[in-house]
């Protein structure tokens, strides 16, 4: 498969999750992605993780997650000596990305207003929690804390139970997710026209993504409340008890609804008035879930989503991350991959590739997550530095 980055050089500056979930996305896409690690504990991902070993290690489960495929350079950005080295590979770069608090590569000298003038074509993003600008531009800023100011916690939870965190760092995955998207739209550009500053910020891109909540405030006036499992929009749609466990129906058309009522043995709420039109529904869906959720009581919910699918009714069970992982719809579509025993780590690891396929392919990289400064001779040796200079620079602690 010819990868649509591969020629392409990102120099990934970033830290834990959304700068290199986007460098992760970039890599997958075929770019040559070196990881400019400081000294010392490098990524804090490398000690993150649910594997107390391999945090010791600085392999952390964490790191592995999203930094297969990169390369790994530890340099110093405090040393003059290790800012030269970086406006050498910002030279040979197309893009950077970084996400340090606004103003912090101004102070190191590395900005972009000086990385400009060494590369006039480099694309440069900048991800914060708040954006460059703003009254909030310098505060410090984590998943949990955007995922407050956005409103997301505000509709996540029943009821009784909001404000609630999502379960994983959305907005984290949200900010690497639109600054991988800025960038490709950045390097669709002519090459002389590529040059530019991209500004994300993961409380934009988290309150962007959010689009129907938004517009129901902004042009409805309704503010989104917390619904637990039912959908704002429609009833029946949300997860309903089985014989077994949960399984989600979003039953929004109304043929949908009356194929559904057949199928679970329940004609008579077809025309039942308190059912009988959307709106009906939304108003009455206590009542209807009560009702629909005793007729599912018969069957497991395996059965009910095979029954219903096949009517053309959309449903599906309620899994955990290792039901889904494991289930033969992620398997054949080659979603996983994996690497044996890569150094650093000591046993096989599995990892999760982006969610799409070129031409019927799924986007892979070759070589595993990278140990902490694993590739530092091999960069610096490209740039053109020798051996004693390598060496000069180790012994001077410029890079690791």
């Amino acid at each position: 498969m010819k990868q649509p980055l591969a020629g392409v050089r990102a120099l990934d500056l970033t830290n834990v999750l959304a700068g290199p979930f986007c460098c992760h996305q970039l890599a997958h896409m075929g770019a040559d992605v070196i990881k400019v690690e400081a000294p010392g504990a490098g990524d804090l991902a490398r000690q993150l993780g649910a594997d107390p070993a391999l945090n010791e290690a600085k392999m952390g489960v964490s790191f592995l997650a999203q930094n297969a495929g990169k390369r790994s350079i530890v340099i110093d950005l405090k040393q003059p000596q290790g800012v030269t080295i970086l406006n050498r590979l910002v030279e040979t770069a197309d893009i950077l990305v970084e996400n340090f608090r606004p103003g912090v590569m101004d102070r190191l000298g590395v900005g972009y207003s000086a990385l400009q003038e060494i590369n006039p074509k480099l694309i440069y993003c900048a991800i914060s929690g708040f954006g460059q600008d703003g009254p909030m531009r310098d505060a410090p800023a984590y998943d949990q804390i955007i995922q407050g100011m956005s409103g997301v916690m505000s509709v996540t939870g029943g009821p009784d139970t909001a404000p609630y965190r999502v379960g994983f760092p959305i907005c984290d995955t949200l900010g690497g997710l639109t600054a991988a998207f800025a960038i490709a739209c950045a390097l669709a550009k002519d090459e002389a026209e590529r040059g530019c500053f991209l500004d994300v910020s993961m409380l934009e891109a988290t309150l962007a993504a959010m689009g129907w909540a938004v517009s129901n405030y902004l042009n409805a006036g309704v503010e989104p409340a917390a619904l637990g499992n039912d959908n704002v929009t429609a009833s029946p749609s949300g997860a309903f008890k089985t014989g077994d466990g949960l399984i989600n129906i979003a039953a929004n058309k109304q043929a949908q609804f009356e194929t559904l009522c057949d199928t679970v043995g329940r004609p008579d709420l077809k025309t039942d008035p308190r059912f009988q039109r959307r709106q009906n529904r939304l108003e009455h869906r206590r009542a209807l879930s009560d009702a629909l959720e005793e007729a599912l009581a018969v069957r497991p919910a395996a059965e009910w989503r095979r029954l219903l699918n096949e009517r053309g009714v959309p449903a599906g069970q309620v899994l955990t991350v290792a039901q889904a992982l494991a289930h033969p719809q992620i398997a054949e579509r080659g979603m996983i991959g994996g690497f044996a025993a890569p150094p650093g780590v000591g046993r096989d690891i599995r990892i999760a590739r982006p969610g799409v396929k070129l031409n019927g392919e799924t986007p892979r990289v070759e070589a595993p997550p990278p140990r902490l400064g694993e590739h530092t001779d091999t960069v610096l040796a490209e740039l053109g530095y020798s051996a004693a200079e390598i060496n000069t620079l180790r012994q001077e602690r410029t890079v690791t």
